[in-house]
C-alpha cells in the first residue's frame, strides 16, 4: 500500500522494555552463577548461561553508557535465559516468560507510524488498525504532536518523531482536511 504521508511517532517504552530485561538477565546471571557454585555435580550449563547473559548485558551497558547508543537489545540474552531455565531444578516456567519478552522486545521498541492515504489510516502496529476517514471528526499535526479525534469522543495523541526532510506540518494538514471534508461530502451525499 503506497502511503501519501507516513508520521512516526515517538516510542518511549523502550528505556521501560531496556530496565526489566537488564533486571531480568542480571538476576538470571546471579542464580544460574548461584547454581553452579552449590550444585554438587558441575554442570557447564549454568556456566555457560552466565557467561553468556552477563557478556550480553556488560555489552548492553557499555554501549548506552559509554557510546551514547540508544538502541540495544537483551533478546539474545532474554532466548538464552529461557534455554538455561530449562535445566533449572526450580520455576521451569520462566522459559515461557523470557522467551515471549524476546520474542516481543523488538516489537515493544519499534517506533509505531501511521499512514495516511486518500481513504483510509492505518496504525502499523502487530495488529494493524485501518479507520476510513468519516471515523474522524479532525487530524491535525501542529509541533510534532499528532492529534487524532474521532467521531465517538476518543482523542488519540501522541508526539512525533521530527525527521529531517518531512513533508510541511501545514501541506499534511491541508491534505488531512482535504480528505475530512470529501468524507463528511460523501457520507452526506449517501444519506
Amino acid at each position: 500500500m503506497i502511503f501519501n504521508y507516513i508520521v512516526t511517532l515517538r516510542n518511549d517504552t523502550g528505556k521501560y522494555v531496556d530496565r526489566l530485561s537488564l533486571l531480568l538477565c542480571s538476576l538470571s546471571a546471579i542464580i544460574f552463577l548461584r547454581q553452579q557454585i552449590i550444585t554438587p555435580q558441575k554442570t557447564i550449563v549454568y556456566l555457560i548461561g552466565f557467561l553468556f547473559v552477563a557478556v550480553v548485558v556488560i555489552r548492553n551497558v557499555y554501549l548506552q553508557k559509554a557510546k551514547k547508543q540508544e538502541k540495544v537489545y537483551y533478546n539474545r540474552g532474554l532466548f538464552f535465559c529461557a534455554i538455561v531455565w530449562t535445566v533449572m531444578p526450580q520455576m521451569q516456567w520462566l522459559v515461557f516468560v523470557f522467551a515471549f519478552l524476546g520474542l516481543f522486545e523488538f516489537h515493544a521498541k519499534f517506533p509505531l507510524e501511521i499512514g495516511f492515504t486518500d481513504n483510509q489510516i492505518v496504525f502499523n502496529s502487530i495488529i494493524k488498525k485501518r479507520y476510513s476517514w468519516n471515523d474522524f471528526n479532525n487530524v491535525v499535526l501542529r509541533d510534532n504532536l499528532l492529534t487524532l479525534d474521532f467521531k465517538n469522543n476518543k482523542v488519540f495523541q501522541k508526539e512525533t518523531i521530527d525527521e529531517e526532510g518531512e513533508a510541511d506540518e501545514d501541506e499534511f494538514n491541508d491534505f488531512c482536511q482535504d480528505q475530512l471534508r470529501a468524507a463528511a461530502h460523501t457520507s452526506g451525499s449517501s444519506a
